[in-house]
C-alpha cells in the first residue's frame, strides 16, 4: 500500500509538471501572468503539488527515504511521455536512450 501511494506521488508530480506547462502556455496566450485560465491551471498544479507533498510525507513516515526515493526518478520518464501525448512535444532517440537508462537505474536501485 505504501509503495502504491509513493507511485501515486510520482504520478502527481509528473501531472503537476504538465499542468505548469499548460499554465505557462495559457498565460502566454492570454497576455500575461494574470490570465484567469492560466491562473486556474496554475492553482490546480499547486494544489496537486501540495497534496502530493502531504502524501509523500505520509510515505516517509512508513518507509526509509533511500528505499522509496528512486521511484521519484520515474517522473523523468512520465513527464516526457505526458508532454508527447498531451502537448505534442517530441524528443530525440538519444532522449529515449537516456530514459531507458533511468528506468534501468530505478530497477537496480529498487533491488538493492
Amino acid at each position: 500500500m505504501v509503495h502504491l501511494i509513493a507511485l501515486l506521488c510520482v504520478v502527481g508530480i509528473a501531472a503537476g509538471q504538465i499542468l505548469f506547462k499548460l499554465s505557462a502556455a495559457a498565460m502566454r496566450q492570454g497576455g500575461g501572468a494574470l490570465d484567469p485560465r492560466g491562473l486556474l491551471i496554475l492553482c490546480t498544479a499547486l494544489a496537486l503539488y501540495g497534496l502530493t507533498t502531504l502524501a509523500w510525507v505520509w510515505v516517509l513516515q512508513r518507509v526509509e527515504l533511500g528505499r522509496v526515493y528512486p521511484l521519484m526518478a520515474l517522473a523523468f520518464v512520465l513527464v516526457p511521455i505526458g508532454s508527447h501525448f498531451l502537448l505534442g512535444e517530441r524528443f530525440s532517440a538519444q532522449y529515449v536512450v537516456g530514459v531507458a537508462l533511468i528506468v534501468a537505474g530505478i530497477a537496480v536501485a529498487a533491488k538493492a
